[in-house]
């Protein structure tokens, strides 16, 4: 079984950034797809980035391409969403999500654990 537990969220003005960390345990960290999710009061969860298992592939939903980074330390069973020049927009509960046998259905939400999810407000 794996554990995911995300830090980092909180409240900051628009402009700001903030980075996300996302700390594993369990089975070997690299062994996973990793990914961040979003949801925002009233709407559905959402697909916000991913990253394959040695970090050379990264995928973001449109929105936030040119402001957000995902990276990953295997090392340190981690991963990180930089998140730059954060509109209100981005408000939301974040969430770490990780996937074994990866597929695309990974980004429609299929992911064999989840975080508990951290809370981003961004104030106009």
């Amino acid at each position: 079984q794996v554990q995911l537990v995300e830090s980092g969220g909180g409240l900051v003005q628009a402009g700001g950034s903030l980075r996300l960390s996302c700390t594993t345990s369990g089975r070997t960290f690299s062994t996973y797809t990793m990914g961040w999710f979003r949801q925002a009061p009233g709407k559905e969860r959402e697909f916000v980035a991913a990253i394959s298992r040695v970090g050379s592939s990264m995928d973001y939903t449109d929105s936030v391409k040119g402001r957000f980074t995902i990276s990953r330390d295997n090392a340190k069973n981690t991963m990180y969403l930089q998140m730059d020049n954060l509109k209100p927009e981005d408000t939301a509960v974040y969430y770490c999500a990780a996937r074994y046998v990866y597929s695309e259905s990974f980004k429609r939400g299929y992911a064999d654990y989840w975080g508990q999810g951290t809370q981003v407000t961004v104030s106009s």
